[in-house]
């Protein structure tokens, strides 16, 4: 860290914001691309600049929106500023646009130009761009949602810094590169190395600084930075802006166009021409992904209104049948109560484990398939006490969605006690609460277990459950046999959509602990949780009536207890206000209180970052303790502005520090709205975020997440995040800082598929203030399956004190040779005789879809178009074609594979309709290059039509038909009449099918 930074951080608390903002606007570097945040506009004092963040964000809300739209028939939700998509969905985008803007903040990626469009190695920058496209399809069909978030992130960066960092938009285009990720449309000529681009600016806004030649000659280039390799060529354009030292070399000035102030961008006045168009293809680019994989996927990926994910771990030793049976009563139970609501039902899994094996996973988003799993579970076997715990629930973390509720079922303690600090890890990068429903009885000789060891068992056995338990938010509620019926009544109330935690606490014994919780209007359903054993506890309304909850049955709440566990309900009407819980035990207690609503938060710690781009980066880990640091935090459910503050709770919810939250953005966007606070000093001891406030109406209420911020000393940095290539090692480098004395450190890796090569502990000693550039290697099986996803955990702990700390990454297996070209649509004309009265006249063309990399075809879908599509499997004769395809368009009916006559049972496969399912041709017996013939009839008065069409390897294209194009393409033929050009497209066709026949 260097000198300037340190003394800027050491006098925060005399600065005002103004001079905050001054000494942070100091400290920038140069930068590239559409800046990457909301922070980067403050920074820049540039406010109506449009950032990587906004573009990326409102194309996700916008596509999301139209695919929700399309797929619930609910065609009132355009245009609609806050329908509901779901926690779920914001913590989705948010990952996208954290991934996004890590291309700027992160070293690996920063000064690299491939990622950036820049230094002319746009050739290099769309091998990128569809290397990304690969890893998004192969993650999403392989369920990978995560990985495939952070591919589209990575992806959109790059595709919106093309038109921030080309002369594209000074060319005059006033659409978007197809080619990009289109490799069969046509591409632009590129400036070759010797040829000169721009001339010399001498004022902060360069206009007409690029070479005419350039434009006469539709050559494309983009600009050179000091910051990366290759250095700028004499004669070359720059990025340019102030801190952008090439812009001195010749030719001076630039041409990036990533802001509207003109001291960062000679460009600027084209700025808002660049995002837009930027914004299009980014839109296009996920209207597309949502056609490849599908609209149901697409909602999967992005998380929209779905339900929270049932995740069950459970131990399936003999002595668990109880717990078995409860389980599955809860499970049922929920899915029931699901099966009416507007939410997707979302995601169910399953993990058992015993010992010694644990899994397999099953993970299922039909809930009648994942009871089945559930029914097909038993009660088996036993043995020594130990079972393998956390293996299976970092299986079950592994594989199911952020902010998951994860319910362990057991009666055994780990046998894997070593994965502790991986699931830790895991369970926080992820926001996953562990919640663990313990039966074991209080003595060993009433255990319902045989256990081949005579050893008392130890009464600590369980102290790492509680530990993962406090840590991630969950609860750990030790109970008997025959209350886990009644006990498992956590798992519904937990999982219920838009809960939201309003207390959570702990209290030591033999005190009289005193809460406060608020409630707000928009809180329904509120339920209190309390673990341990109390023995006075006493309930306060707003108005001040009371209620003795163990002596007396009241007007405020019920109660219901069973081993381990009160569950209080507030009886309605709800009280709105403040709200005081006064508990004593003999010891420890747990307070948890939860509710339904709408209005929720997420949030993450972040640090300017100072190298070659302006913003906030995302604090990988737990924060340093001690440090400044800046807290962003989301608020979701909310029409308007309110006026919020955090507060950092101690373990029994006592204020350590309270945070002044800015504003963002003007409004709030479709019930979100971007708060931004400076933490000082980060506290030294564990700490929870409290969202408190007044929302838009003067209505106060509060928030508070459940996962225990454990602020260290030690960092972990991963460089870059690479791809896993089957059969080849991969080296992921990273770097651990040290921002305490000097001391020495045990290095752990984990990856949850076994293949890293090692994993430690390995010693290391970091020096006071310092840091150590480290790496570890994985072998990939040759047998890999695309797409698949590989969970790399690293933690470091001090030998000689509780420092540690915790990165987690996810690297996408992608084949070497993977194929990234699309089928090819080749049209020829048949027929077209419309007239003035359209509903009386039709046209018909004839398509050869074709893929001729390796993949072979997959499924062919129509999109558009009130017409009906014919698929041929071997060239049909203009005759078939005609008998087929041009009788009455209102007696035909879908998907009509039955047909009389040989001749066209032998040509006639399958007729395809707008609205209808994918058609699948994967199980065709096609040979990898044997395309297939369509032919496409439609009314005159529908006079465009649009065919998707996928490999196996999942590459689409979209093949599009207009009754005007082939009018056009009929003109510049000698033949005019109907007759001729049906006779010109048989040819064509003759001439494929003679082409092909050999191969046959």
């Amino acid at each position: 860290m260097s000198q300037d930074r340190r003394t800027c951080g050491r006098h925060q608390r005399q600065m005002s914001s103004w001079s905050l903002l001054l000494c942070l606007l100091f400290l920038v570097s140069p930068c590239m691309g559409f800046f990457p945040n909301f922070w980067s506009k403050v920074l820049i004092l540039s406010f109506d600049s449009y950032t990587h963040q906004y573009i990326t964000e409102q194309a996700i809300i916008k596509v999301s929106l139209e695919v929700l739209r399309d797929t619930t028939k609910q065609h009132d939700l355009q245009g609609e500023k806050n329908i509901y998509l779901g926690r779920g969905f914001w913590r989705a985008v948010r990952d996208v646009v954290n991934s996004n803007a890590d291309m700027d903040l992160k070293s690996g990626t920063a000064a690299n130009p491939v990622y950036h469009f820049d230094s002319e190695r746009i050739d290099d920058s769309i091998a990128k761009l569809r290397e990304f496209w690969t890893q998004i399809i192969l993650s999403v069909r392989a369920k990978e949602y995560a990985s495939a978030r952070h591919s589209l992130g990575q992806l959109s960066h790059a595709l919106q810094d093309f038109y921030s960092h080309s002369n594209w938009v000074e060319m005059g285009k006033k659409s978007i590169y197809l080619h990009l990720l289109q490799p069969d449309e046509p591409a632009f000529p590129l400036a070759k190395e010797d040829t000169p681009t721009c001339k010399d600016c001498f004022t902060p806004t360069c206009r007409n600084n690029l070479l005419l030649s350039l434009k006469n000659s539709n050559l494309l280039t983009t600009g050179y930075t000091s910051s990366s390799f290759p250095f700028k060529p004499k004669g070359k354009c720059s990025h340019g802006g102030i801190f952008d030292k090439s812009r001195l070399l010749s030719a001076r000035g630039g041409i990036n166009k990533d802001t509207n102030s003109f001291f960062f961008s000679p460009h600027h006045y084209l700025h808002v021409e660049a995002a837009g168009l930027a914004a299009i293809a980014t839109q296009t680019a996920l209207r597309d992904l949502k056609d490849t994989v599908g609209p149901k996927a697409f909602l999967k990926l992005f998380s929209v209104r779905q339900a929270p994910a049932l995740v069950f771990v459970m131990d399936t030793t003999g002595s668990m049948f109880e717990e078995i049976t409860a389980a599955r009563l809860r499970a049922h139970s929920i899915i029931q109560s699901r099966a009416s609501r507007a939410e997707q039902p979302g995601t169910f899994l399953l993990v058992p484990f015993h010992d010694p094996e644990f899994g397999p996973v099953y993970k299922a988003d039909d809930p009648n398939q994942f009871m089945q799993h559930m029914e097909a579970l038993m009660a088996l076997g036993g043995g020594d006490e130990p079972e393998m715990c956390f293996s299976a629930i970092q299986l079950a973390l592994t594989h199911s969605p952020p902010e998951s509720e994860v319910f362990v079922f057991t009666d055994a303690s780990p046998k894997d006690a070593y994965l502790f600090d991986a699931v830790k890890a895991l369970a926080l990068e992820k926001r996953s609460k562990i919640t663990f429903l313990l039966t074991e009885e209080q003595t060993p000789k009433r255990s319902r277990r045989k256990r081949s060891s005579k050893k008392p068992l130890s009464p600590n056995r369980f102290s790492l459950y509680s530990s993962l338990s406090v840590a991630s938010g969950g609860m750990a509620v030790f109970t008997t046999n025959s209350d886990i019926h009644k006990v498992s009544t956590i798992v519904e109330d937990n999982t219920a959509v838009g809960k939201v935690t309003l207390l959570r606490a702990k209290s030591d014994p033999e005190l009289m602990s005193v809460h406060s919780f608020r409630v707000d209007s928009s809180v329904k359903n509120i339920i209190l949780h309390i673990t341990g054993t109390m023995t006075e506890c006493i309930l306060t309304s707003p108005s001040d009536k009371r209620q003795s909850i163990l002596r007396e049955q009241g007007h405020l709440a019920e109660l219901e207890h069973f081993q381990g566990l009160y569950r209080i309900k507030l009886l309605p009407p709800v009280q709105a206000g403040e709200w005081k819980l006064q508990a004593k035990s003999d010891d420890h207690l747990t307070f948890t209180v939860i509710g339904d609503s709408s209005v929720d938060f997420l949030y993450y710690f972040a640090t300017v970052t100072n190298d070659t781009h302006p913003g906030l980066a995302r604090v990988e880990g737990s924060p340093v303790a001690g440090a400044p640091a800046f807290l962003v935090l989301t608020v979701t459910g909310q029409s308007q502005k309110g006026l919020f503050y955090a507060t950092l709770l101690g373990a029994e919810g006592e204020n350590l520090q309270e945070v002044k939250l800015n504003q963002s953005s003007s409004a709030p966007t479709h019930g979100l709205e971007e708060l931004v606070g400076f933490v000082d000093h980060v506290p030294t001891v564990p700490f929870s975020v409290q969202l408190a406030g007044s929302d838009s109406r003067g209505n106060k209420l509060e928030r508070v997440s459940t996962e225990k911020i454990q602020p260290t000393h030690v960092q972990i940095k991963m460089m870059s995040t690479p791809q896993l290539v089957p059969g080849h090692l991969t080296v992921v480098i990273f770097t651990i800082y040290n921002h305490g004395p000097a001391q020495l450190f045990n290095l752990t890796a984990d990856d949850d598929c076994g293949y890293l090569l090692t994993r430690g502990p390995h010693g290391l000693f970091v020096e006071e203030q310092d840091s150590f550039d480290a790496e570890v290697s994985l072998l990939t099986p040759a047998t890999a399956q695309a797409g698949a996803t590989v969970t790399l955990t690293l933690t470091v702990h001090a030998l000689n004190s509780l420092e540690s700390n915790y990165a987690v990454t996810f690297l996408t297996v992608v084949p070497l040779d993977a194929d990234r070209s699309p089928p090819s649509c080749s049209a020829a004309l048949i027929h077209s005789d419309c007239s003035a009265d359209c509903a009386k006249s039709s046209w018909t063309v004839s398509v050869v879809v074709s893929d001729d990399v390796h993949s072979g075809l997959a499924a062919l879908q129509m999109q558009k178009g009130d017409g009906v599509l014919t698929v041929f499997r071997n060239p049909p004769s203009t005759e078939d074609s005609f008998e087929e395809t041009l009788p009455d368009l209102e007696h035909q009916h879908p998907h009509k594979n039955k047909t009389t006559g040989h001749r066209q049972h032998h040509h006639h496969r399958a007729r395809l309709r707008t609205g209808e399912a994918l058609l699948n041709v994967s199980d065709w017996r096609l040979g990898s290059s044997q395309p297939l013939w369509v032919v496409y009839t439609s009314s005159c008065c529908s006079a465009q039509a649009e065919l998707l069409v996928w490999d196996k390897a999942g590459n689409m294209k979209r093949c599009i038909l207009t009754s005007d194009q082939q009018r056009l393409q009929s003109d510049t033929t000698t033949e005019t009449s109907g007759t001729g050009r049906a006779a010109l497209t048989g040819v064509v066709f003759l001439l494929v099918g003679l082409l092909w026949s050999p191969l046959m």
